[in-house]
Formats: C-alpha cells, sequence, structure tokens
C-alpha cells in the first residue's frame, strides 16, 4: 500500500508466496500496477481474472499431464494425492485429478496435511494410508513438510518394495534445500517431475558471476547454490527493466482519484497512467532468459519441458523427458 499510495511505483515484483497473492492482486487492479511474481506457482482464482498479474513462473497444474503419463506408463490403476493444505496445495489438485481420470486412474483418497503438522498427526495421517489398498501415492508438498512426510513414511516401511512415491516439483525443484541425510536415508526410489533447465552458456555465465558476487557479500557460505526461483526473479527483473525501456521516455505519472492521508486505507489511491502500456510491453516481451525462453501466454510463463527424475543416492538423477508436443 505504501508503494502504491506514497511512492507511487509503477510496477511490484513479488509476491513470494501464493497465499499473499490475493491481497496484492486486488491493489494491482484498482491501481493499474502490474504485480510480476517469480514463484506464487498457485496463485488463487482471482488471479484468473485479473490483467495485472503476471506470474513469471509455470503454474503448478502445467506438470499434471507429465505425471499422469507416468502413471499411465507403469499401468497404475489408483493413486492417493497427499497434497499441503494450504492455497499452494490445494491448488494443483482439481486439475490433476482430472488428467489422472483422463487416463483411467482413479483417486480413491485425497490426504490434505496441515502445514503446521505435527510429526504425530504426519504419523497418524500415514497410518490411515497404510490401511488402505492403494500403493501409490502423488505428493504435493513443499521442503520442509517433505523431509518430515518421509521420515516418518520410513519409519512406518512405507519406503520399502511394494510402495510407489511420485514428487510433484514442489520438492524436486528445490531438493537441494531439503536435508541431504533425509534424501540419502528416506526418499531413495521415489521419482518426481521436476521443471527442465537447460544448460546454456548464458546461464553458466550468470552462476559464476552470481557466485564471485554472492562470496564476496557471504565470505562464510561455501559452494551457495540458487535454485530455479533465482533464476526466475532474474528473468523476471530483466523482463520489467526491458518493457520500461521499450516505453521509452515516459513521464510515469499517477491520476490520482480520491485524495487520503491514511496510509493504510484501501478504498482511496490513484491509478497508475502507464500501466496498461507496461503491461502491453511485458506481454509481448520475449528474450532467452536462464531458464530458457521468457514468453508470457495469458499472464503466465509459457510452459516447457519437465524432466522425469529418480532419487538415488543424495540426488535426483534424470530418467527421461516430457514435453508438450511428445509426451513422456
Amino acid at each position: 500500500l505504501d508503494l502504491i499510495k506514497n511512492k507511487q511505483v509503477q510496477a511490484i515484483i513479488g509476491p513470494q508466496g501464493s497465499a499473499q497473492a490475493d491481497f496484492l492482486i486486488q491493489l494491482g487492479d484498482k491501481s493499474h500496477v502490474p504485480i510480476v511474481s517469480f514463484s506464487a506457482t498457485s496463485p488463487p482464482r482471482s488471479s484468473l481474472r485479473s490483467p495485472y498479474f503476471l506470474r513469471a513462473a509455470q503454474i503448478d497444474s502445467s506438470q499434471v499431464n507429465a505425471i499422469s503419463a507416468v502413471i499411465q506408463a507403469f499401468g497404475w490403476k489408483e493413486a492417493v494425492l497427499i497434497y499441503v493444505d494450504n492455497e499452494f496445495g490445494a491448488g494443483i489438485i482439481p486439475s490433476l485429478t482430472i488428467a489422472l481420470e483422463e487416463v483411467n486412474t482413479r483417486v480413491p483418497y485425497r490426504s490434505p496435511i496441515s502445514p503446521s503438522a505435527t510429526d504425530d498427526q504426519i504419523l497418524q495421517e500415514l497410518y490411515k494410508l497404510m490401511t488402505m489398498q492403494t500403493r501409490v501415492f502423488i505428493a504435493h508438498v513443499l521442503p520442509t513438510l517433505g523431509s518430515r512426510l518421509f521420515a516418518k513414511a520410513k519409519e512406518l516401511g512405507m519406503m520399502r518394495e511394494g510402495y510407489v512415491w511420485i514428487l510433484t516439483n514442489g520438492i524436486t525443484d528445490l531438493l537441494s534445500s531439503v536435508d541431504s541425510s533425509i534424501v540419502a536415508s528416506s526418499m531413495q526410489g521415489v521419482l518426481g517431475i521436476k521443471t527442465y533447465i537447460p544448460d546454456t552458456p548464458n546461464l553458466d555465465n550468470f552462476m559464476v558471476r552470481w557466485r564471485m558476487k554472492f562470496q564476496q557479500e557471504n565470505p562464510s557460505v561455501h559452494n551457495p547454490t540458487l535454485n530455479i526461483f533465482g533464476y526466475r526473479a532474474y528473468d523476471a527483473a530483466w523482463a520489467l527493466a526491458m518493457a520500461v525501456e521499450e516505453m521509452g521516455a515516459t513521464n510515469f505519472t499517477y491520476q490520482m482519484l480520491n485524495d487520503s492521508t491514511d496510509t493504510t486505507d484501501l478504498d482511496k489511491f490513484g491509478v497508475s497512467q502507464n500501466g496498461q502500456k507496461l503491461l502491453q510491453e511485458l506481454a509481448d516481451m520475449t528474450f532467452a532468459g536462464l531458464t530458457g525462453n521468457f514468453r508470457l501466454v495469458d499472464g503466465q510463463l509459457e510452459s516447457t519441458a519437465f524432466q522425469i527424475v529418480n532419487i538415488n543416492g543424495n540426488a535426483a538423477r534424470g530418467i527421461g523427458f516430457w514435453t508438450l508436443e511428445n509426451g513422456l
């Protein structure tokens, strides 16, 4: 609110999480300020009606056909969905259920787990899953909850032969932030869908520069890594900078509709006079980004390829690919 009302900013990069997106989307709509998120992969449904919310990331549901293709390849007829019970977790469930139904795979049970669940509550839910006939589990959780979930599943003997675990990119894209001892001890043999990032000279060059700068500012941190959201944040900032440059020497002004001195007043603030033009420039923007071709289609990053990975040792090893054109 302060940035829009008092600083009269022309665009905002953020929010980081899906839970905060709804509030910011409303502000962007009212003030005609583009909101560019690089990591809210499952924003609330209101974003579908919002021209001023741009997602410089792939929507979570873009991977559902890759998941169903893996299920179909193995001929599994039932799968239980385990997900974190919040905006991030629930967002993918409708489209994932439809994708599974299309390959004749039934979802007999959905298992929402609270992000603040205790170890006992996780155990209780896993005991319930053990009593069912289905042995194929698709987990859509983030690393913090995922680490605890797999540690407990291992404890109960649910990581042995006969059980199948498939991860969405919620964990596989961020595997480096999962405790490596948990990966090595409790996640062996797990399959996963991972966003494919081609290794390019552009990316290599960036990483050399980034590591050097990071090391200067954080000399005590050795071997720093950057996950996919770091790359996307860079691409989002780059896209916005190029869009502003394309607009040329514009007078960035707001039209004040209502005067209000209250900085927390939600109803009274001006409207950016350049929001529509900036939005158009961003929509037309295309360039070679760190994660591949940067192009927004219907307000979100164009979906590319997914890599199928298998957790072996303390890393995820690529075993295949899924693309929109060629399938698995």
